[in-house]
């Protein structure tokens, strides 16, 4: 059997991965137009830097892909032929497969922006945009980024760090206010201020202005404002990249639509990642989640599915992380930026404005539901098991050190929390004393009873 996977991403290559280590006897191949090898995509920013070489943010040898016999192919499919099941590339060559994953990841969007295709106007999502962005960069002078989202963050830092002043424009009232609550936005927002970073608040793009040359050369809001500057980054979000699918017989909205199996509406083809809408997600999840946990579980499991070993696709309890300049920010479970009915919360606040825990808990009951963390690290398996379990906010609290994942010098901050919700419902709680890794990983071991759905060869 022949499996052609069409991007090298991290749900591609997880695909290509387990394939491998589940069957010696499966073809594989992995189409890219992009880069030769696989790399990691949040660590783009970090070659512009100066932080890593190009070649850090491969995580495999070159060796790797010979040695487990997957095939890369460095082209672009301009058509897919789904009935004769064959890839048709830009230079003319075909490729016949028998079954077919599509992981083509993520564009960043456009809105219809007069002016939005002018030189020196740029996105933070591909290879390409970096390679782009070095080659403009000595003409910036001053830079405007439109989006108050992770990868509009990423990019103002980027400039910075060239000391190329940068002006943000934000259409809420706090960053990225659709996704954090209101308190951990509006510190998001001091914190990229106190570095520099001219963030402007409700504040829209409304065109891009040619400098004559038919490059970028200033920018106007939407209250007609004028700021000059010779590059724009337009990070107002991502869009599966699906372009050159649309016109087929497969099923698109947005992304390609996917069932619990991560097939799609052609035989023998399924979607993973970035690309793929689930037609029924999970409840409290979203139909496209473009977050790179999620791509690399649905390349773990379709390639059970692949080889007609069928799991469905479970994405489990919500986690993201990512870094807002200094402030490291992690998210479980359930934290919806305007709250809901019935769900209270426990949001403590360090002093300093850039440390914050909110714990979401239950009204009724008190189950634990989800946590939200600036700037203090906490344990995934720690933090998932009580959500999962349902574990009552007293129980949490008084255990809430064996959480806390910061180094071993780090100050902790447990026992203000457990104080402030003694302070706000009367309780009288006390903090047991904080315990070990040995006693972490009895608690994980001892009380978790549900098995993974998937096991885990060893790899090769």
């Amino acid at each position: 059997m022949h499996v052609a996977i069409i991007g090298n991403g991290i749900a591609g290559i997880t695909c290509a991965r387990w394939l491998r280590k589940l069957s010696d006897d499966v073809r594989i191949t992995v189409i890219s137009a992009e880069s030769d090898y696989f790399f990691s995509r949040t660590a783009l920013m970090y070659v512009y830097m100066g932080h890593q070489r190009w070649e850090d943010l491969m995580p495999y040898e070159p060796f790797f892909w010979s040695k487990n016999r997957i095939d890369l192919r460095r082209g672009y499919v301009e058509r897919v032929d789904f009935s004769g099941k064959t890839l048709h590339f830009d230079g003319g060559d075909t490729l016949r497969y028998d079954k077919l994953v599509l992981a083509t990841g993520s564009t960043w969007n456009k809105f219809g922006w007069p002016g939005q295709d002018l030189n020196r106007v740029g996105g933070m999502v591909s290879a390409q945009d970096l390679e782009y962005l070095e080659e403009v960069t000595p003409a910036i002078q001053h830079a405007v980024i439109v989006g108050g989202g992770l990868i509009g963050v990423e990019l103002a830092e980027m400039l910075h760090s060239r000391h190329i002043p940068v002006t943000l424009l934000v259409r809420d009232a706090s960053y990225w206010r659709n996704t954090l609550p209101k308190e951990e936005s509006e510190m998001v927002s001091r914190h990229i201020r106190a570095h520099g970073i001219d963030v402007r608040h409700d504040t829209e793009l409304e065109e891009i202005v040619d400098d004559g040359s038919g490059a970028a050369g200033a920018v106007v809001t939407k209250n007609g404002e004028r700021i000059d500057c010779q590059y724009v980054g337009l990070t107002a979000g991502v869009r599966p990249n699906v372009g050159f699918l649309r016109g087929t017989s497969l099923d698109i909205d947005k992304g390609i639509l996917v069932d619990e199996y991560l097939r799609t509406s052609a035989s023998d083809v399924y979607a993973i990642g970035d690309c793929a809408q689930l037609r029924n997600p999970r409840p409290g999840r979203q139909p496209i989640e473009a977050v790179w946990y999620t791509g690399r579980m649905m390349g773990e499991t379709v390639a059970y599915t692949l080889l007609d070993r069928p799991v469905a696709y479970d994405p489990g309890i919500w986690f993201n992380s990512a870094k807002f300049m200094d402030i490291e920010y992690q998210v479980y479970g359930e934290v919806p930026a305007h709250g809901r009915e019935g769900l209270a919360t426990l949001y403590w606040e360090h002093p300093d404005g850039e440390k914050a825990v909110r714990i979401n808990y239950e009204e009724d009951g008190g189950a634990v539901r989800g946590f939200n963390l600036m700037g203090i690290r906490y344990r995934q398996e720690v933090c998932e098991k009580w959500i999962r379990e349902g574990a009552n906010i007293e129980e949490v609290l008084q255990d809430l050190g064996m959480a806390n994942f910061d180094p071993e010098f780090y100050a902790e901050y447990e026992y203000d929390i457990v104080a402030l919700f003694n302070e706000q419902t009367g309780s009288n709680l006390k903090l047991r004393r904080k315990r070990g890794l040995d006693a972490v990983l009895r608690f994980l071991h001892f009380k978790t009873r549900t098995p993974r759905a998937i096991s885990s060869p060893d790899a090769r």
